[in-house]
């Protein structure tokens, strides 16, 4: 991984999308470094989600998106889901798991790195255990996914995501449906990977934890109005304004909240 972290994750060259009649994305220029925890935040109806589904080419889009300095499109499937591993917002399109057990839900991220019908491997096994005990749902690797809480259900998918062990991951609200302390430990999970070399981009409605990134992309009405360090002022700036002023970023106990006026 580390010869790749000279390289941004992902650049995104003119990217527009439309929903419907609807242009949400306009134009978007925007290169993600490697190796970093990056933040994408703003108002409802920004863009943000639109923009991480373009970024991992499950989106239709105009523009160009490149991987690891590649041309997304241009990727076999197969090497792409080994190297992005994608957690869509609050487990959309999960319904038909259901009735699969927590550790056959997990395995699912080892899919890219199996041959067709093979039995998953040592390394598959090992890595869905790391997985389900890195966001504390071994314990419930027998159950049907359909029988757990919505944060309990949220810590599967997030476990199947990181299974792949793949050097990208994007996350879209990955704190949905968890608890502060399990909130806390998803903060710790992107600084563990981003320590190991690995990247991380997440839509975040909660805008301390999404302060504490290295970096945070603002958008507002489709495009992106700011890329910046998370303890430059001109990003809190950024991040105010599109709030119409009412937050106040301040400094509190080593950390960075945005506190409502």
């Amino acid at each position: 991984m580390s010869s790749r972290q000279n390289t941004p994750a992902l650049e995104a060259h003119k990217v527009s999308a439309t929903l419907g009649a609807t242009e949400v994305l306009h134009d978007i220029d925007l290169a993600l470094s490697s190796a970093r925890w990056t933040s994408i935040v703003g108002p409802n109806g920004a863009g943000k989600s639109t923009l991480l589904k373009a970024l991992a080419g499950l989106l239709a889009h105009r523009g160009e998106v490149r991987l690891f300095g590649e041309a997304q499109n241009k990727v076999p499937a197969r090497i792409r889901a080994q190297r992005l591993s994608w957690l869509g917002q609050s487990g959309t399109g999960e319904g038909s798991a259901d009735d699969l057990m927590v550790y056959d839900v997990a395995m699912l991220g080892r899919l890219p790195h199996q041959r067709w019908l093979a039995a998953p491997s040592e390394a598959d096994r090992e890595a869905v255990e790391r997985a389900l005990r890195s966001t504390q749902a071994w314990e419930w690797r027998d159950r049907p996914l359909g029988q757990l809480s919505g944060g309990e259900r949220q810590r599967v998918l997030l476990a199947r995501a990181l299974a792949v062990e793949a050097e990208l991951l994007l996350m879209d609200e990955p704190l949905a449906n968890l608890d502060p302390p399990h909130q806390a430990d998803w903060m710790q999970t992107a600084r563990a990977l981003v320590a190991e070399g690995r990247t991380v981009v997440s839509v975040l409605h909660e805008l301390p934890m999404a302060l504490a990134a290295d970096e945070l992309v603002v958008m507002d009405r489709g495009r992106v109005v700011h890329h910046g360090g998370c303890s430059d002022p001109a990003t809190h700036a950024a991040l105010e304004q599109v709030f119409d002023h009412r937050i106040r970023v301040h400094r509190v106990a080593e950390q960075w909240i945005a506190l409502p006026l």
